[in-house]
């Protein structure tokens, strides 16, 4: 579990830029984005050999206990070891993920007006966090 962050005010409009290294070893690694630990509107992760996907992004959506469909992006633009800057823009009725050369979006299945939650977990060390 790496860093938590609380009360961030994302809204509509507004953008997180996550910048960290991911771990020479790494299965996967996630980062979520929501309103809280139970609720999250973006649950991202990116699994290099994990839960048997191989390179593949696995994104969903969990309320409370609940989990979503799950979204899955072939593209995986990480690499073990390598530096990874993933950028979440987030709009009125989805998430924008910005990754090196390709992006996509996800639906805001749980309707938040606000994201105030966001943390990391897995193989990948935080360097910085912005949002604007």
């Amino acid at each position: 579990q790496g860093p938590v962050c609380t009360n961030l005010g994302l809204k509509p409009g507004q953008r997180l830029t996550v910048k960290g290294k991911v771990a020479p070893n790494a299965k996967s690694f996630v980062m979520n984005l929501g309103k809280d630990a139970t609720l999250l509107g973006l649950h991202f992760n990116p699994r290099f050999d994990a839960h048997g996907d191989v390179n593949t992004i696995v994104c969903n959506s969990k309320k409370v206990e609940e989990w979503g469909a799950e979204h899955r992006e072939a593209v995986f633009p990480f690499q073990k070891g390598g530096t990874a800057e993933i950028t979440f823009a987030v709009n009125q009725n989805d998430v924008t993920v910005h990754l090196p050369g390709h992006q996509f979006t996800f639906p805001n299945r749980l309707n938040l007006s606000v994201f105030d939650y966001f943390d990391t977990q897995g193989d990948f060390t935080l360097q910085s966090i912005s949002w604007e």
